[in-house]
């Protein structure tokens, strides 16, 4: 059977969930002029959105559902997690200017894997963190276009293998501040990045991994 080749793909597309009411809305863009971009096979975007995306061609249209099976599987109400509020402190005081219901925090488990979860209460003594990711449950309705489809050169594949282990930009990108799949809520994971087409299945209960032990804070205070 012949090797895949590693793809380098940028596309720009329109991102549709339905709420709460039914309705469809639009959660997520990227333009051409700001595409989002990543390789195949590296693990950066969703197995099932790679194998719809490389199965066409530059400048080719696309209008395609992912089940959310296929996408980042159902809700799970045991990947909402009380924990204590030593966890979120900073020099031995509760660090409640950026924990609070709403707020979105970078997180990391004993293992190093990082993650974000979202704040849905702070209590007495623990805070309610939903790891859950922020499409869990949904349908994903995708529409757009290939803007760019080539195979990846060996220096793209090494500078996205070292943003990932975290020695600095990956890609090739010229400027990891733009253009570089910085858009999706803000979280900006740089060159490559793009946020709701990541593999999020690793790391303390994201995905369809449930650990709940050694998770902590951006502050490091692990959960023991």
């Amino acid at each position: 059977m012949e090797q895949q080749t590693n793809k380098y793909v940028t596309v720009a597309y329109e991102l549709y969930v339905d709420n709460e009411k039914g309705i469809h809305e639009l959660v997520e863009k990227a333009t051409a002029e700001h595409p989002f971009q990543f390789i195949s096979g590296m693990g950066v975007a969703l197995d099932s959105f790679e194998e719809k995306i490389t199965a066409l061609k530059e400048g080719e249209s696309f209008d395609f559902v992912l089940k959310q099976d296929d996408a980042y599987g159902p809700y799970l109400q045991e990947h909402v997690l009380e924990l204590d509020k030593q966890m979120f402190s900073v020099n031995g005081h509760f660090d409640k200017e950026m924990v609070y219901p709403g707020a979105v925090l970078p997180l990391v488990n004993a293992d190093g894997n990082r993650f974000q979860g979202l704040v849905l209460e702070v209590k007495e003594n623990t805070v309610v963190i939903d790891l859950n990711h922020p499409l869990s449950g949904k349908d994903l309705h995708f529409k757009g276009s290939v803007v760019t489809l080539r195979d990846a050169t060996n220096a793209e594949i090494q500078g996205l293998i070292n943003m990932m282990s975290g020695e600095g930009c990956g890609c090739g990108c010229e400027d990891c501040g733009d253009g570089c799949g910085h858009h999706h809520h803000g979280e900006g994971e740089g060159c490559c990045g793009g946020h709701h087409h990541h593999g999020e299945g690793e790391g303390c209960c994201g995905g369809h991994h449930h650990h709940g032990e050694g998770c902590c804070g951006e502050h490091g205070h692990h959960q023991d």
